[in-house]
């Protein structure tokens, strides 16, 4: 094989992996995890202990401070707030920033297990403790199911039937209710009635706790086999308070309906109120997991609730309030506009200072890097959001510079008849240190915000990941496709 020859099918080699590139990196982008924002894990926990019936001062002393203390074994402990009121003690602790979303899960289970160590040391009628460490969640889809005629109670059956199926949909992490209403069972004791039976409030109440608790009633054996006893009785609904036995007076049986009026409703006043259009409506909240992908999950949640239609009643709507996908969406669809009035900014601005083939190969290969930049973003799971596309536009600018000086040397030196293969070997081997000197500089000019440790730089860390790969790559663009593309294209153009 002559030189000729291998030169020929090196090419034809290096032509076939840049359009596999471009065909990788296509789908690559497609497959990208999607989100508006980045992702950030909140470092702070929360430790709730009741303590009824007693003052802030003893909440200090027998709750506050035996919670602090265990907080305070924790090595990966920050700072820590506590607040004693009256029956409640709250302890409030935040985690060192050099611990991320990945190492933070280990951290709550450390402080759950200390938590439950000092539980036994807590007065008698405290406790127990409850930990929150959930502030995470980003609910990005959000629903109001409303329904004229319908009660509160029947529309939360529908959402829970809703939430059932959501929850199966793919990275759909949780899903929430916001503004439903809490039954309650109302018992408006008459004072005149009780006095005249007897009864006192005290034996009411304790009537009442005694109630519908669920106890072992024992087994039966029935030949080789215990069946368990069930006790019937027990109350199903407020009809049945009616009959609550209360006390024996002067002969007389006295029951809860004697003494008092039962009824059924909501929790007044409510806690929390939605209105969608002016109707009373349940709120349904989804959020995503993890590095999961907005645009599939909102997709997926429409998908599913339209096969669902056929099983909420006549009357109920499902009102779109907020779909996150739609924003994610805009905001890459946006990126593309950008990228594409970049890339034609640069082809003109080189048209008129370089020629149409020079202009022509280097808006190629700033292509070919920003789809080689995506299949490494796809081996990464680095997500597309605000900052992560910010950082390939801000690059923008930059990836051209290493392809300028390449196809401008190569250039002169063509037109002054030198060989184009000897004019690539001699413009690689003098600029391709210095260029790569060059990259690293503009990479690290952004090093700090990829080394912090806080939230900050959690938040931001993409930005420094992007223009990373984003410029590695279009050094070695600049030093292999390059001279290939302005051998073959701009020779006819020198001679």
């Amino acid at each position: 094989m002559n030189i000729a020859e291998f030169s020929i099918k090196k090419s034809v080699i290096t032509w076939t992996l840049t359009v596999v590139m471009l065909v990788v990196g296509y789908f690559s982008y497609q497959d990208l995890p999607r989100l508006e924002d980045p992702e950030f894990a909140i470092k702070d926990a929360v430790i709730v202990t009741p303590y009824p019936g007693a003052s802030p001062e003893e909440v200090e002393e027998e709750v506050t401070e035996k919670i602090e203390k265990a907080c305070q074994e924790l090595g990966q402990l920050k700072r820590v707030e506590s607040y004693s009121a009256r029956g409640l003690s709250t302890v409030k602790i935040k985690i060192k920033d050099k611990y991320d979303k990945d190492a933070l899960p280990a951290v709550w289970d450390e402080l759950r297990r200390k938590i439950l160590d000092v539980t036994p040391e807590l007065p008698p009628g405290a406790g127990p403790p409850i930990v929150n460490d959930d502030f995470g969640d980003v609910f990005g889809v959000y629903f109001g199911l409303t329904g004229e005629g319908y009660t509160y109670a029947e529309m939360k059956d529908v959402a829970e039937l809703l939430k059932r199926e959501l929850l199966t949909v793919q990275d759909v992490k949780k899903v929430t209710f916001f503004g439903e209403q809490t039954e309650a069972i109302y018992v408006e004791m008459s004072r005149a009635k009780m006095a005249a039976l007897g009864i006192t409030q005290e034996e009411i109440f304790t009537a009442l706790q005694a109630k519908n608790l669920p106890v072992d009633s024992g087994r039966i054996q029935i030949g080789p086999e215990y069946m368990a006893i069930s006790p019937t009785g027990e109350f199903k609904s407020e009809k049945d308070f009616g009959g609550l036995f209360i006390a024996s007076k002067g002969g007389r049986l006295v029951y809860l309906k004697d003494v008092a009026t039962i009824w059924r409703d909501y929790m007044d006043p409510p806690k929390k109120i939605l209105r969608v259009n002016g109707k009373p409506a349940i709120g349904i909240a989804v959020s995503t997991v993890m590095g999961g992908n907005a645009v599939t999950m909102g997709e997926g949640v429409i998908e599913r609730i339209g096969g669902l239609m056929d099983q909420i009643p006549l009357g109920m709507e499902l009102e779109e309030i907020s779909m996150q996908s739609k924003s994610v969406t805009k905001a890459v669809n946006g990126f593309v506009v950008n990228l594409l009035e970049a890339v034609a900014i640069v082809i003109v601005v080189l048209l008129i200072f370089m020629g149409l083939r020079p202009a022509i190969i280097i808006g190629f290969i700033l292509l070919l890097t920003i789809a080689a930049t995506f299949v490494v973003m796809g081996h990464y799971q680095i997500t597309l959001e605000r900052i992560s596309l910010g950082a390939l536009i801000i690059a923008l600018g930059m990836l051209v510079d290493n392809a300028i000086v390449v196809v401008d040397s190569m250039k002169v030196r063509m037109q002054r008849g030198e060989d184009g293969l000897e004019a690539a070997k001699a413009v690689v081997g003098q600029n391709s240190i210095p260029l790569l000197g060059a990259t690293a500089v503009a990479v690290l000019a952004f090093a700090s915000i990829g080394g912090m440790t806080n939230s900050t730089g959690e938040y931001t860390r993409s930005l420094y990941y992007v223009i990373l790969i984003s410029l590695s790559l279009s050094w070695l663009t600049a030093v292999t496709i390059t001279p290939l593309m302005t051998k073959q294209y701009l020779t006819e153009q020198a001679s």
